[in-house]
Order: C-alpha cells, then structure tokens, then sequence
C-alpha cells in the first residue's frame, strides 16, 4: 500500500524521533520530487557547546532520498538507505533547513542502470542550511536500488560451448 505524501508528512511529524529532537517535515511536493526538512533550535537538540546536536542534524537527513526514490521508482525496484556519513562544516544555531530533490532525470538515470538487474549505489549530498544560506553541515547518503528479482531480465545464457 503506498501513501500520499500527506499522509508521510503528517505520519512522520508524529514519528517520536522527530517529534522529540524538533524536526518538522515542512512540504513534500505531490510528485515526490522534492521535500523540506527544518529543525529549530531549542533545548531537546542544543550540544554541549550550545549548537544543534549533530545527530539532529545527521537525522534530519533520513531517510528522504530512499523514501522519494521508493515512491518516484515504484514496485519494481528494491530501495534502501546503503550508508551516510557527515561532515560538521560550522556551529548550527536558529533554524537550520535541509532541501532534497531528485529531479525526473535522475529517476530515469537509476532506472536505466538498473534495468539489467545489477545493483546501483547513487550518492547525494544532502546540505544541512542555516538561515543566512550558510551549510553547516554536508551529509552524503547512499542508496541501494536494485530491480526486484521476479522484474529482473534472466540470465544470459552462455554460448554453447561454454555449458558446464
């Protein structure tokens, strides 16, 4: 059963990770191609030095290109977070933002590398954003898509000479 992007916002408001920390899923486009993220500053997210707590700011980041890439690729295709890894560039404080969009030919990119079954591991920068436009922390996640076994071509046979 697939949800409207509504209802993922709305549900993932509510999700207790988010809730707790101060991230809110501000929009997340009909088409799936593009979301926001935002975190304001307050008490459950502050660090030792009174900046956001990095983990926030890591989880603010998750999971929204797999969760697109699920819904913009459909059924036929297996999609998983792979691995992440983040890189504190400046002190966050005030609301800080995350933007990600997977623009059509990306979709179709994935699509075609997939096609004959092999396994694809696309990377994306996902910039954590403070109110004057500064990036306070890059995070790199890698997705996992893979066209569903039963979708998958079969195999090449080998050449007649080749059998075992």
């Amino acid at each position: 059963m697939r949800f409207s992007p509504r209802v993922i916002r709305l549900a993932m408001n509510l999700w207790p990770p988010f809730l707790g920390a101060g991230i809110r899923v501000r929009a997340i486009s009909p088409d799936w191609h593009y979301v926001r993220v935002d975190l304001r500053h307050g008490f459950a997210n502050t660090g030792t030095f009174g900046t956001h707590f990095g983990g926030s700011l890591y989880a603010m980041t998750d999971p929204f290109p797999a969760l697109q890439l699920v819904n913009l690729l459909g059924p036929d295709y297996l999609v998983w977070d792979r691995a992440a890894r983040i890189e504190y560039l400046r002190p966050g404080r005030g609301r800080v933002y995350v933007e990600t969009r997977m623009p059509p030919d990306e979709v179709d990119r994935l699509r075609a590398a997939a096609a004959n079954g092999n396994k694809v591991l696309p990377e994306y920068e996902v910039n954590v954003v403070d109110a004057h436009g500064e990036v306070v922390a890059r995070v790199i996640r890698t997705v996992y898509v893979r066209l569903r076994r039963d979708r998958r071509p079969p195999a090449a046979e080998p050449p007649s000479g080749d059998r075992e």
